[in-house]
């Protein structure tokens, strides 16, 4: 559950404020009756069906990167360090890195890398 809600807080967060806005629309004077029901139904099962669907996909690619990483293929991490130079760094076992929990770390970094941003480096080849 602390993955989920740690993956997915933001869209969590998107979702209730899509649920108030379609609450605050269904309740003005011109709204049919039941409006409020069909719109908070509508709006929470596909927002339900979207974050669900993401977290799956990242649970995904989590579980992908991290067997990659354990086959030593090298793989790419998104950089929130250096926004102007290196936007993503390469991760690679045998390369000095490791793997704690769900985290790539390295002793030339401080931070670590969250394998849910990341992806194995030939998944975006053009070959």
């Amino acid at each position: 559950m602390y993955l989920f809600l740690k993956l997915e807080a933001a869209y969590l967060v998107m979702g209730a404020v899509a649920l108030l806005i379609t609450w605050f629309v269904a309740t003005r004077p011109f709204m049919s009756t039941g409006a409020l029901k069909k719109g908070l139904i509508g709006t929470g099962t596909i927002v339900a069906l979207m974050v669900g669907a993401h977290y799956g996909l990242t649970v995904s690619r989590m579980h992908h990167v991290k067997q990659a990483f354990k086959e030593d293929k090298p793989i790419l991490c998104e950089s929130r360090m250096l926004r102007k130079a290196a936007q993503s760094v390469t991760v690679q076992q045998s390369m000095g890195w490791s793997i704690q929990g769900d985290n790539f770390v390295s002793p030339a970094y401080t931070r670590p890398f969250h394998s849910a941003r990341c992806i194995e480096a030939k998944a975006i080849s053009l070959h």
